[in-house]
């Protein structure tokens, strides 16, 4: 009996977990299903802009340099003439640097880090404007020169793409970001083609949370911008490695401990040198007023000089990691091109160019497990595997530790070699250089970047969110019945305590904290006239649109 009324129970349970289903696919299907056809529409584009972008840097190489196969542009350049290699990367910053100037405000480049801001402040969108003209400089950048990367321009023009459609849509907030998670998984997995990877880098890096309701369609869209990939350029792994690769796994563990914080140690290196290099720049350009398009040629003639040597810094340096991995470089050169990597991509990003960081931390990364593999092999033959996996876990690590994203930098490494025999080796390099950088460097690059800019977002949502309130949008007007009263507005407006009507909550609760005043007048100030009063910002009405808020993005987080 007791078994039958059991089975009884069971039944009726699943009955009804079946009808509640049925429910929530009636209410809440149909905009579901329409949800993840845009994220499937989304990942195809995002897919599609960067394969378009890759194909483009290669063909921008053929014209500029001459080459007919721009996978061995380094081994080509050292043939020409040492003109033509100077010339290009300075036509190539002018160029870019005519683009800044026309197009962007700053004339700074829009990366990674400008579309982690849009997801964290602006509803998941990022300048129309300014994200294409940074694309071509970019682009200009990796085919005339530079040295950076191409991935975060393809991550900025993803999130492009993803603004144009939430526009279209009227997304909004959760919708926008959501949207934006797709557009960079199908980047980055389309870039790599790197699925699992290009899904986790948009959730762990862009969106920085790891919500349920925001896995499937970022997950669609990362499927979706592999296919492109994969349909264009074909189905191979970026990185092709030994599979005869073999880790002694207790005995050498220890010395891959040592190799992810000495990759840590670089990682911390090569961020240091950017804004380092940025500060100088920005502090000769303001003393010597030099115009803010020749920042750029002026890298590229440096950048030049050093090529005429030393090819191997130029662009992606996809050429010299490939090398790096087949352990086809000695000792010696593995330690300089490590050196001349971090300069060559300290002047490209300090002089404004474009391009990103994920494929020089790769290259420079794969460049330092090799040459700390050539001394550990050297000096314990009979207990290492084979130096080239340290070449392997290096890449990882130094990527991991610049990027703050051990998960995704893991798993792209994976995806990049096709090599998951030897897992345990990068996650212990990976979880030692990021544990490192992480004290030495407050935050990742792009959430430095964001830091130096006085955008906060490494402190969290209850510090950051402040910043999206407009206080004209929460104060209450002259004619709200519940409006201070203006002789009392006026009092303070004298004593010096009043707030723009343009200005953010961040800026106003510290004047609540320093007077302890129920509110603050809000007024509108013209220059070289007196403050006109708008109305006042009540300390009760920030806290609850703040509160609010905060509830919300825990919500969204939590979902």
């Amino acid at each position: 009996m007791h078994g039958e009324r059991r089975s009884l129970t069971g039944h009726a349970k699943l009955a009804g977990d079946l009808r509640r289903a049925w429910l929530a696919m009636k209410l809440r299907g149909p905009g579901q299903v329409q949800f993840w056809f845009i994220a499937l529409v989304l990942g195809i584009a995002a897919g599609g802009a960067a394969v378009l972008f890759r194909i483009a840097i290669d063909l921008v190489q053929r014209v500029a340099y001459g080459t007919e196969d721009p996978t061995h542009l380094h081994s080509f350049v050292t043939g020409l003439h040492w003109s033509q290699i100077l010339i290009v990367p300075i036509l190539g910053g002018l160029i870019v640097g005519l683009i800044l100037d026309r197009f962007i405000e700053d004339s700074r480049v829009r990366s990674v880090a400008d579309v982690i801001e849009g997801a964290a402040l602006r509803e998941g969108r990022v300048s129309f404007r300014e994200g294409l003209a940074s694309g071509a400089a970019s682009l200009l950048t990796l085919g005339m020169g530079g040295s950076s990367g191409r991935e975060g321009p393809v991550v900025h023009l993803a999130a492009v793409i993803s603004t144009w459609i939430c526009t279209r849509i009227r997304a909004d907030g959760v919708t926008g970001r959501d949207l934006l998670g797709c557009a960079v998984a199908a980047a980055v997995s389309a870039s790599f083609n790197a699925p699992i990877a290009g899904a986790l880098f948009a959730l762990e890096v862009v969106l920085r949370h790891f919500a349920v309701h925001a896995f499937a369609p970022i997950v669609i869209a990362s499927v979706a911008g592999t296919v492109v990939s994969r349909l264009a350029l074909g189905d191979v792994t970026q990185f092709i490695i030994d599979r005869d690769n073999v880790l002694a796994f207790y005995v050498e563990l220890p010395a891959f401990l040592i190799l992810g914080l000495l990759c840590g140690l670089v990682a911390v290196v090569l961020m240091r040198a950017i804004f380092w290099t940025d500060n100088l720049g920005s502090q000769l350009q303001y003393r010597l007023r030099i115009p803010a398009f020749l920042r750029p040629t002026l890298a590229g003639a440096m950048l030049g000089l050093m090529a005429i040597w030393y090819p191997h810094i130029i662009g992606v340096g996809y050429e010299t990691t490939i090398t790096a991995l087949a352990g086809g470089l000695l000792l010696h050169e593995a330690v300089i091109f490590v050196i001349l990597k971090v300069a060559a991509v300290a002047i490209t990003m300090g002089g404004r160019m474009g391009g990103g960081v994920f494929s020089p931390s790769l290259m420079i990364g794969a460049l330092t497990g090799l040459a700390f593999g050539l001394v550990a092999t050297g000096l314990m033959p009979d207990l290492s595997g084979d130096g080239t996996l340290y070449a392997l876990a290096g890449m990882g690590a130094v990527a991991a530790a610049v990027l703050g994203a051990p998960i995704s930098t893991t798993l792209i490494v994976f995806e990049l070699t096709g090599d998951w025999q030897t897992g345990l080796a990068v996650m212990v390099a990976v979880s030692m250089s990021t544990a490192l950088a992480s004290r030495l460097v407050e935050h990742s690059f792009f959430l430095h970047q964001l830091e130096r800019r006085g955008v906060h977002l490494a402190a969290g949502p209850q510090v950051y969110l402040l910043g999206t309130f407009v206080v004209g949008n929460v104060m209450r007007p002259l004619s709200d019945p519940r409006a201070a009263a203006e002789s009392a507005c006026q009092e303070l407006i004298a004593a010096g305590t009043y707030v723009s009507a343009s200005a953010t909550l961040d800026l106003a609760m510290p004047i609540f904290e320093r007077t302890g005043d129920r509110f603050i007048p809000v007024v509108t100030v013209k220059k070289g006239e007196p403050p006109v009063l708008q109305g006042a910002l009540f300390h009760v009405d920030a806290l609850r649109a703040f509160n609010r808020a905060l509830s919300a993005r825990s919500a969204e987080e939590h979902s």
